[in-house]
């Protein structure tokens, strides 16, 4: 059978029955995620790469069958939730652990893509899960009429992890309340209206947010987002610029470059295009300009080195604040930092963030500074559930967590060997036009040939990802043509995890080669 990517080799997987582990020896990083043991099974499968197994077992499940399930879920639920159904098999989720997540039947997945980026220290973290059991049993709700210790025990940890003047915290339940509360108070505090993000970008699908989101399968043939303008994203693999040294990854774009060190002339021709959208789109003074560190759903797009330096000192010269989306990479997930933004070397005005900041649990915050959230006051501003105790038991414990299991550390080290390997699939097949990311939060972008860069047909991709699936690990998709594997993980993964994972990626590759 396959054995699992080699480390030590650097090559391909090659043809062995043995683990994936190493025997008498089962984890990589202690107290991350789940222990690695040998295999049971002494027969596998000789077309499917040997998963890594796992010490913990899940509970045999006993509810309702999937064909009630989907029943419902076209009956009864949303009709969005099936137009999200990923798979032409869906995969019905009954438990999670750490890494891992098992359906109704007993399969065990990797998980690579975390609810959307959102499970970050692991499923049903034990400490985290702790901490919930502990606070639901003291006090569930109250509200901010009241002081209440978990609430100020939390802000002040928060706002620790910032540099100043970022010291003053609002909290919500979600990453789209979150964009919606920034722009607003970017409004208010500048009193002007306009607001600038890239093409591709994602920031919610609240009316508002609607606005901010630049891409055509999240909007709606309705009046939304008054005053947001999208200028060209300055992605330099799709984009009309880009080289070989541009972003800040442990991998580069094909493209080829003649600038010189320290030089970059795709930076120069997009903040141009961003100059163009200020001279022809906005008026004079604008708001607010929002920009996730790596785009997210736009397929973890990364910007030339210095772009977002030059872009917030254009804004501020308009009137306008800087606005970091966070809620995909924050929390450790690029590894060399712990918020994207610092790998711009920037000070953003506000800061978004939400997903992995309770590892699944319902939450988001604004970070901003106490000039801004004086302009804020001169209204009320009430949010219910927001900051609730529950939440910032949960959060305060992830934050503990991150520090305590090392996730940065685990997302720079098994990220960066993760895209080290990835791109040399990409030397191997035509159709993996770029690899890119920091940390966990990685982009695969699939094309139909490295010359053209055109996009790998809907029906191509989903063909590989339902393979990946039926071979045990989730991954997601992002891009404006859903041309992009996304790679965005609990940040407890383990290198054996990684190891299966580029075996399970290369076969589906060979697998659709062949079929082609």
């Amino acid at each position: 059978m396959y054995k699992v990517w080699s480390r030590l080799s650097g090559r391909g997987p090659v043809l062995t029955g043995r683990s994936s582990c190493p025997s008498g020896s089962a984890e990589l990083h202690r107290g991350a995620g789940a222990l690695c043991q040998k295999s049971a099974v002494r027969h596998p499968p000789s077309d499917v790469p040997e998963m890594p197994q796992c010490n913990f077992k899940a509970e045999e499940y006993q509810g309702m069958s999937k064909e009630r399930m989907m029943e419902i879920r076209k009956k009864h639920c949303n009709p969005m939730t099936m137009k999200v159904t990923y798979y032409k098999k869906p995969v019905f989720i009954h438990q999670g652990y750490m890494q891992w997540l098992w359906d109704v039947d007993g399969k065990r997945y990797l998980d690579l893509f975390a609810g959307v980026a959102t499970v970050s220290v692991g499923h049903c973290h034990p400490k985290v899960t702790a901490a919930a059991v502990q606070q639901l049993k003291r006090l569930w709700h109250t509200t901010n009429i009241y002081v209440y210790p978990p609430l100020h025990e939390y802000c002040e940890k928060l706002a620790s992890y910032f540099p100043d003047p970022l010291k003053v915290i609002y909290l919500t339940n979600s990453g789209s309340e979150a964009n919606d509360l920034a722009m607003l108070m970017a409004r208010l505090h500048t009193g002007n209206f306009d607001i600038i993000t890239f093409r591709g970008s994602y920031h919610g699908g609240s009316p508002q947010t609607m606005g901010l989101t630049s891409n055509a399968a999240y909007k709606y043939p309705i009046a939304n987002g008054l005053g947001c303008t999208n200028t060209m994203c300055p992605d330099v693999f799709r984009g009309p610029w880009g080289g070989s040294h541009c972003r800040d990854s442990p991998v580069q774009t094909i493209r080829e470059c003649s600038c010189a060190q320290g030089h970059c002339m795709a930076n120069e021709q997009y903040i141009g295009q961003l100059k163009e959208t200020f001279a022809t789109s906005v008026p004079s003074r604008i708001a607010a300009f929002f920009g996730e560190p790596i785009q997210g759903v736009g397929g973890a797009v990364q910007y030339p080195k210095n772009y977002l330096k030059e872009a917030y000192k254009l804004v501020r010269e308009k009137g306008g604040v800087c606005i970091a989306d966070e809620v995909q990479t924050g929390f450790g997930r690029t590894g060399s930092h712990f918020w994207g933004f610092q790998g711009h070397d920037v000070i953003p005005d506000m800061v978004t963030m939400a997903k992995g900041i309770g590892n699944g649990f319902p939450m988001g915050a604004v970070v901003t500074t106490p000039e801004i959230a004086a302009s804020f006051a001169k209204g009320v501003h009430f949010n219910t559930f927001g900051g609730n105790p529950v939440a910032c038991a949960v959060a305060s414990s992830v934050l503990d967590t991150i520090t305590e299991d090392n996730t940065q550390q685990i997302s720079l080290d098994v990220g960066t060997y993760l895209m080290t390997e990835l791109a040399k699939l990409r030397e191997k097949y035509e159709i993996i036009g770029d690899v890119r990311g920091k940390g966990l939060q990685i982009g695969v972008e699939m094309v139909k040939d490295k010359a053209s860069r055109e996009p790998l047909s809907p029906e191509a991709m989903n063909e590989i990802f339902e393979d990946i699936k039926d071979m045990g690990v989730l991954i997601g998709k992002g891009g404006i043509y859903g041309q992009t594997f996304r790679i965005k993980p609990p940040m407890c993964i383990s290198m054996e995890d990684a190891d299966f994972f580029m075996a399970v990626f290369n076969k589906s590759i060979h697998n659709y080669m062949e079929r082609r």
